[in-house]
Formats: structure tokens, C-alpha cells, sequence
């Protein structure tokens, strides 16, 4: 049976970059993926907002920096990226604390993009 269609995947990502391996782990899963052909989105809402601060230093934990991969997104086909707007508000960033281009929205949008997903990875 052939396909009509790509599947929409979004990746949900509400972990901070460190303390657990959430963060990291959604982000190697979004690569793997998106080496197949489907409809990708990702949003990062509550603590996940922190995944895309630029100039994040990991030195003092004894991790390797790895947020700069999510510069590489858009060219694994990751191009639909969502911000909550409140969640970044509460975490005192704004669009230009982060190291990619995003669609800052409110979390009815995120909701309504959800619902329009075949599949949600929350990490």
C-alpha cells in the first residue's frame, strides 16, 4: 500500500539540558529520526526552553556541551521549531538568548500543532 502522505512527528522537549539525560537523549533521537523522510516539528516548553540558550557553560558539572547540535536541526529537515512564549518569559529569556531561529507562540498554538501530529515524543 502506498503512502499519501509523510507522517507529522513532533518532538516535545520540557527538560532542562542538564540534570537529567533528557535533553540529550530527544536531541539524538530528533537526528536519528530525521534521517527519515517525514513531517518534523520539535517545541520546547517549561525548562526545554533552556535547550536552546546560547553560551551555555557545562565546564562546572563535568558534562561536554552538546546544545550547540541543535544548530544542525533545520539542515536534518527540523525546520518547524516552537518556543513557548510564557515558559521562556518565566525563565527571564527572550528570542535572542537563543542560539536558533524559532516560532515563539503560546501554549494553545502548541497545543493545536499537537493535535495535528500522527506522533508526540515527549523527552
Amino acid at each position: 500500500m502506498a503512502r499519501d502522505r509523510l507522517t507529522k512527528i513532533m518532538f516535545m522537549c520540557r527538560q532542562a539540558p542538564y540534570g537529567s539525560v533528557y535533553a540529550y537523549e530527544g536531541l539524538e533521537v530528533m537526528l536519528i529520526f530525521a534521517a527519515y523522510e517525514q513531517e518534523y516539528a520539535a517545541a520546547f516548553v517549561d525548562d526545554g526552553v533552556f535547550d536552546l540558550k546560547k553560551d551555555k557553560d557545562s565546564s562546572g558539572i563535568g558534562m561536554k556541551e552538546f546544545s550547540t547540535t541543535y544548530r544542525v536541526m533545520e539542515d536534518y529537515g527540523i525546520e518547524k521549531v516552537y518556543v513557548d512564549g510564557q515558559s521562556m518569559k518565566d525563565r527571564g529569556l527572550t528570542p535572542d538568548d537563543l542560539m536558533i531561529p524559532v516560532e515563539v507562540v503560546d501554549r494553545d498554538t502548541i497545543a493545536k500543532v499537537m493535535a495535528e501530529q500522527d506522533v508526540v515524543l515527549p523527552f
